[in-house]
């Protein structure tokens, strides 16, 4: 098209497109900031109330000494619950893991949609949404009424119900997200079925299956109701499971937050930091571990 002088007028058109998007993409980036904001403030808020009111109790006596058994007390000491922490979640994750991983293995790699493979996706679904009181009021009927007796393994064993669902659907997940090509691969250098699960798809899913059993593992060690049924109360280091009652972290916060006295509220500050310290120097040392392997096997 040209004027009545010769000469074709600018396209207009291509440049409000252009300007159109350029704005679209701005204004998409803004908003999705904007989320990503909202969303963190209340976790740094979070974060940052707790560091501020639990980090003046940390001392080298706060990791050591037994715990004061009068709440008006003041002064350190959560070691029995720092160690009652790591024996029972790590009780429960040895518990749950390698049964979750290789639930999962069956799932995926062998079940496919076989009746029993969709029987155990449906109980795994149920099992997530189930409350954990009622885990730890099932294992109190079914374990701790029969020893009667309340003990460290009784905490583990209803932990090891919470964490089992959360290893079992993230480790299914993982597992399909390798490529089929790997598989045939393996099968087509004569690897016998389990042998290609166990040297190649396990492997190549390694650093998903570590974070989601570390998701696992962080449900478990901030639960309270579960360890409060079954666990009991001690005062003093129990790091033997089957030697009667135990104490956690968790149980401890619950315990003193809900005393009046401004001694045992501050160590209920202290051993919320304490908790999500432990969390946050496990979670590292899985990415640590989940990356020199993934390296190693190149």
């Amino acid at each position: 098209m040209t004027t009545l002088h010769g000469t074709t007028p600018p396209d207009l058109s291509g440049r409000n497109l252009s300007f159109r998007r350029s704005l679209a993409d701005k204004s998409a980036t803004f908003g999705i900031g904007l989320c990503v904001l909202i969303a963190a403030l209340p976790l740094a808020l979070v974060a940052w109330q707790v560091v501020s009111r639990g980090a003046s109790t940390w001392s080298l006596d706060w990791f050591i000494e037994e715990i004061p058994r009068n709440y008006r007390t003041e002064g350190p000491g959560m070691g029995p619950a720092i160690v009652g922490t790591l024996v029972i979640t790590g009780m429960a994750a040895l518990l749950s893991i390698p049964i979750g991983v290789l639930g999962a293995v069956y799932l995926n790699e062998y079940g496919k949609n076989k009746p029993l493979a969709r029987f155990i996706r449906t109980m795994a679904d149920v099992m997530t949404g189930v409350p954990s009181i009622m885990m730890g009021l099932f294992i109190y009927v079914g374990y701790v009424t029969v020893i009667e007796e309340r003990t460290g393994f009784a905490g583990a064993l209803a932990l090891a119900c919470l964490m089992l669902p959360i290893v079992i659907r993230s480790t299914e997940e993982m597992l399909r997200l390798v490529p089929d090509e790997l598989r045939q691969a393996s099968a087509g250098l004569g690897a016998r079925k389990w042998r290609t699960v166990m040297g190649v798809v396990l492997p190549a899913a390694s650093s998903g299956i570590t974070s989601g059993s570390l998701l696992a593992v962080a449900r478990a060690a901030g639960e309270t109701a579960p360890i409060i049924v079954t666990v009991g109360l001690t005062y003093v280091y129990k790091p033997d499971l089957f030697d009667g009652a135990n104490t956690t972290l968790a149980a401890q916060i619950f315990r003193n937050a809900s005393q009046p006295f401004a001694a045992s509220q501050d160590r209920a500050w202290g051993a919320a930091l304490t908790l999500i310290a432990i969390v946050f120097l496990f979670t590292i040392l899985s990415r640590i571990v989940a990356a020199r392997f993934a390296i190693d096997r190149r």
